[in-house]
């Protein structure tokens, strides 16, 4: 099984959807607490469904696999460092009851979507780090 993950910031949207078409994915995750930012441009949900549909590719917007609202806030204003960011936000996916509320093969071939521009401080690399240590025969990889 290969999740993907994207951010949108610092993207064109021809780079965007050039890379979701390049690795063939079939369906766009939205993971983001809040997804309709006018900052958004083309990823905002008003538009993305569309644009997505252009392409064939399936949108599903799932927000308990986003961050709390005090857990983002706390680490934008510097009072959560990342480690403990990471902690607490592996802690909501076990308190949301996540693996009990999702079915794995929806995320086959899909990609996990948040604005940041590298998965290396972002939620969308813990959720694929946290699948992936709890399903069998799972590939990241970050585009």
């Amino acid at each position: 099984m290969n999740i993907f993950t994207i951010g949108f910031s610092q993207k064109s949207a021809e780079e965007f959807f050039t890379l979701l078409i390049k690795n063939k994915v079939e369906k766009l995750i939205d993971i983001r607490l809040n997804n309709k930012s006018q900052l958004a441009g083309f990823a905002n949900a008003k538009h993305l469904p569309y644009f997505l549909k252009l392409h064939n590719i399936e949108y599903e917007y799932i927000p308990e696999l986003a961050p709390s609202k005090d857990l983002l806030d706390g680490y934008k204003k510097k009072t959560i460092n990342w480690n403990e960011y990471t902690d607490i936000y592996n802690k909501l996916l076990v308190d949301r009851n996540i693996l009990n509320n999702i079915s794995i093969d929806e995320f086959d071939n899909a990609v996990l979507l948040c604005s940041e521009p590298t998965a290396k401080q972002c939620h969308r690399r813990l959720l694929a780090e946290y699948l992936k240590s709890n399903f069998n025969n799972i590939n990241i990889r970050h585009l």
